[in-house]
């Protein structure tokens, strides 16, 4: 069969909850609800460090951050580690990246493998970004889904028709700062979004440092709901904040759901071209966020935690020639598996990438049982304390039934955090009773048995992907090289 081409399409930020073919209660996405129609919708598909920079690292070379060395956003990228586009530009694939890169700002981190891309320096603006590539650095009016798009069309035109492309489209959207474009100024008005049913948790059970992250809805500040505070809801009763975060839930959604719908006209103009220019039935077409993020759940916006809202990733595929339409994969997936399918599916071995730590989930793609797929996956966010939102180092285990998570609060500091150590705490969550991870119950005695199957399956993961548990202070850190 002749080998498919791969489009590769990549949010921020971009929540599994907020695409209706996931069942959005807030939103419709009509172009990605087409690609779970005629392909495959993924409902397991989970991050391993839920922030961007370490999980773009994960994608590119299918290895944890201890490994590719980017385990912080401040991280920069350890080019000796080899990615999938320099596999597939190696055997003939003509490659390309528009948008967001965030893998470093150095010589040493620019993209590699690629035969034409054109990045952001950093998160990127969304009106009228700065984007740098192979021949410089240049100011492109406009607006930034919609530069990336026309930016992957313009490859596409121009590629050899007689090669397979790989193209990875980089959209900086929906994060943080929510602009729109004025298209869509009109959607999703405030007073019309419906509010999460967890968006009241009190957080009871929950270990103590999590409690004190700064993601709560009322720690958004002016920059992110714009609309100007009226007095009446200012104050510091429980009455007063409880009205401010439903006031900056409601303005806070507008925007980001607002950029989410340019990112779905981005999804649906690449596939009518493919569709105008015969290439459909032969591309694996993906779409995934970098992440997941929370949308009000538990009260909180932002993403790091380990709570699903936070550690799913959506991921839509559509390829007619090999995947059957509608279908849906409930195996465990993480995005250390990325590379190792893509490599598959352009018929080149896993032993491409000698560093990689993934399996090949083509199988489940094509509607096969694999009967030894592991239905776990092991997770590490490493930054501790960082100075806006003070989230914790932590690691731990999910499976299709339990939690168990380790807030070890040491580790890798951040510029401007500080140098505390906090006692380590464990959550342990019963996912079939309490699907919403609501009650933390890691100290009753019923989960015994369950919570030292979790540590132990925690240990035996850590062993096999060799990262070194913590074990207080004097841990050695993380730190990402100096090349």
């Amino acid at each position: 069969m002749t080998r498919p081409n791969i489009v590769f399409i990549m949010s921020d930020d971009h929540a599994a909850h907020s695409i209706s073919a996931y069942g959005s209660r807030v939103n419709t996405t009509p172009h990605m609800d087409r690609l779970a129609a005629e392909g495959a919708r993924m409902d397991a598909v989970y991050c391993t460090n839920a922030i961007c920079t370490p999980s773009r690292a994960s994608i590119l070379t299918g290895t944890y951050s201890h490994i590719n060395r980017a385990p912080s956003i401040y991280s920069e990228f350890d080019y000796r580690v080899r990615t999938f586009p320099e596999v597939l530009q190696d055997c003939g694939y003509q490659t390309a990246l528009f948008g967001k890169w965030h893998l470093g700002h150095s010589e040493i981190s620019r993209p590699r493998g690629f035969d034409d891309w054109r990045i952001y320096p950093d998160q990127g603006a969304y009106v009228d970004p700065v984007m740098s590539g192979p021949d410089g650095e240049e100011t492109i009016e406009g607006y930034a889904t919609d530069i990336v798009t026309q930016q992957s069309l313009e490859f596409l035109e121009r590629r050899d028709p007689e090669k397979p492309f790989c193209l990875l489209v980089h959209h900086k959207a929906p994060h943080r700062p929510w602009i729109p474009h004025p298209r869509y100024g009109d959607l999703y008005q405030v007073g019309t979004i419906p509010e999460p049913d967890t968006m009241e948790d009190d957080h009871a059970t929950r270990a103590q440092v999590v409690r004190e992250v700064a993601m709560q809805l009322d720690d958004l500040r002016p920059t992110d709901y714009k609309d100007e505070l009226p007095p009446e809801l200012e104050g510091d009763t429980e009455d007063a904040r409880r009205a401010r975060s439903s006031w900056k839930y409601q303005r806070y959604m507008r925007d980001y759901l607002r950029c989410v719908q340019a990112v779905d006209d981005s999804v649906g103009e690449i596939l009518s071209w493919l569709e105008v220019n015969g290439l459909d039935e032969n591309t694996l077409f993906i779409y995934t966020s970098d992440q997941g993020f929370f949308l009000g759940d538990h009260g909180w916006f932002d993403k790091r935690l380990m709570l699903d809202e936070s550690l799913t990733m959506p991921m839509l595929v559509r390829w007619p020639a090999q995947v059957p339409a509608g279908s849906r994969v409930t195996d465990t997936i993480s995005n250390v598996d990325f590379a190792a399918t893509l490599l598959d599916a352009a018929g080149r071995s896993v032993a491409d990438l000698p560093d990689q730590q993934g399996r090949s989930f083509l199988a489940q793609l094509r509607g096969e049982s694999v009967e030894d797929w592991r239905q776990a996956v092991y997770y590490r966010y490493w930054e501790h304390d960082d100075p806006e939102h003070h989230a914790p180092a932590h690691y731990g285990v999910r499976t299709p039934t339990h939690k168990y998570i380790r807030y070890y609060n040491d580790g890798l500091g951040t510029p401007g955090s500080s140098d505390r150590i906090m006692p380590v705490e464990d959550e342990l969550y019963d996912l079939v009773a309490d699907p919403q991870e609501m009650t933390n119950v890691v100290h009753d005695i019923a989960y015994t048995q369950i919570l030292e199957q979790m540590q132990t399956l925690t240990a035996q993961l850590q062993a096999e992907y060799g990262d070194a548990p913590y074990e207080g202070p004097d841990t050695p850190r993380l730190e990402w090289p100096t090349v």
